[in-house]
């Protein structure tokens, strides 16, 4: 995509008032190196931080990347969310109405225990607003100043035509940016090009500069039995498997991949390795990786299904062997290659690493439609509060030895409900 030997480095701070563009000269070295001009947010889409206070944002409707200083936050010990409406307060931070507001995507700043939102606004123009708001676990809803905040920017190039649309009204250059991963010093960018490859991984140096590379993705659709060119990578991760960092791929409908970090060279065209079906009919809508005392575990959210845990050493194993090369059979085996754990996931309208011990995820209220801000236990990966059994009843008591007695004080604790944690107390 952009390999030049450019000097330049851009680092964009607020303009001077008087100061409305840059020099023609500068503008085109801008051009040279693959840089943009940090200038005005068009949109706001996959949100990912590049440290504890650069958030990045990708921006479709500009073709650009925005990495975003944000003034320094307080060090906060894991708290859990238990925000069951945050429409209507990011709606009034926003002077709307909650039905005005899309959500796009969320990420926690590292140790502060906030969470950060990407969404669209509909003002009545010709497109929807772009808006970040940050959110405490007290419900303090603040407005990022987008056009007050020192950034720098990358160019997206070679993106979508503006004219192709999906179903009528989405789109295709919607999908340029479809997820971010950082790690490592580098910025690690799924979606489209308008390349006849279309599905690309780009790759970024970061903090920016005139390095960035674009590898075309194949891979073997089991439920399509076929080879797949053009849908893009909606969630992805990078870990380690045996000794071999690679970016592990989740598409729709639902093949997880596997392609080693080697192999993502500018220009290159990369077949991935497909080492489980997950189940047709799904998009995912979070990949997660962290630590636990089984080991790395690899979790993914689906829009549709129950989510999956999958251990990262049964990935690395699963990615030894030959990519799958068959189609799934309808309804008797609707799943293939790497089996993994059904975890009670569900509805979900984004997932994030909060910190350590919790997962972040905002998600819709059945009844209402609201979008709650809450957090999963890492390793209990529910909510007892989102159900009534047998636990539930005043008159109930734990037998001897009961394993959920423990589980159930801190779960009800970190939900808000410590009168009824008492019960459960030993």
């Amino acid at each position: 995509m952009i390999r030049h030997a450019c000097p330049l480095r851009l680092e964009t701070r607020p303009l001077p008032r008087r100061i409305r563009r840059p020099s023609l000269v500068a503008a085109a070295l801008l051009a040279a190196c693959g840089l943009a001009l940090a200038g005005p947010i068009r949109s706001v889409g996959p949100l990912v931080f590049a440290g504890s206070d650069t958030l990045v944002v990708a921006d479709w409707r500009a073709q650009s990347l925005h990495a975003l200083k944000l003034p320094p936050a307080a060090a906060a010990p894991a708290r859990p969310f238990n925000l069951r409406n945050v429409s209507t307060p990011i709606a009034n931070a926003l002077h709307v109405r909650p039905e005005q507001v899309s959500f796009e995507d969320m990420a926690f700043r590292p140790g502060a225990e906030i969470a950060y939102v990407s969404v669209s606004v509909d003002r009545g123009g010709s497109a929807p607003a772009p808006a970040i708001v940050s959110i405490d676990s007290s419900g303090k809803v603040a407005v990022l100043p987008l056009d007050r905040l020192a950034q720098t920017a990358a160019r997206i190039t070679s993106v979508p035509a503006a004219d192709r649309k999906f179903w009528r009204d989405t789109p295709e250059a919607t999908l340029t940016v479809t997820d971010l991963v950082f790690d490592g010093g580098k910025l690690y960018v799924a979606g489209l090009s308008n390349g006849d490859f279309a599905s690309t991984l780009r790759i970024y140096d970061f903090p920016f500069d005139d390095h960035a590379t674009a590898t075309s993705v194949e891979m073997y659709h089991p439920v399509h039995d076929q080879l797949e060119t053009r849908a893009p990578i909606r969630k992805m991760a990078v870990v380690d498997l045996d000794g071999v960092p690679s970016l592990v791929a989740a598409y729709t409908c639902t093949p997880l991949v596997v392609i080693p970090l080697k192999d993502l060279v500018d220009g290159a065209h990369v077949k991935g390795t497909t080492v489980a079906e997950l189940g047709w009919g799904s998009a995912p809508v979070g990949m997660l990786a962290f630590d636990t005392t089984q080991g790395p575990q690899l979790l993914l959210a689906n829009s549709a299904k129950s989510a999956d845990l999958m251990p990262v050493s049964a990935i690395a194993a699963a990615a030894k062997l030959p990519s799958l090369a068959t189609p799934i059979q309808v309804p008797a085996n609707p799943l293939l290659g790497l089996k993994s754990t059904y975890l009670p996931l569900t509805g979900l309208d984004q997932l994030a690493m909060q910190d350590a011990q919790f997962i972040g995820a905002l998600r819709r209220q059945p009844s209402t439609g609201a979008m709650q801000l809450v957090s999963f236990r890492v390793g209990a990966f529910l909510r007892v509060s989102d159900f009534v059994n047998e636990y539930d009843f005043d008159d109930f008591h734990y037998r001897a030895g009961d394993p959920f007695r423990s589980a159930h004080q801190v779960m009800r604790t970190d939900e808000g409900y410590p009168e009824l944690a008492a019960r459960s107390a030993p």
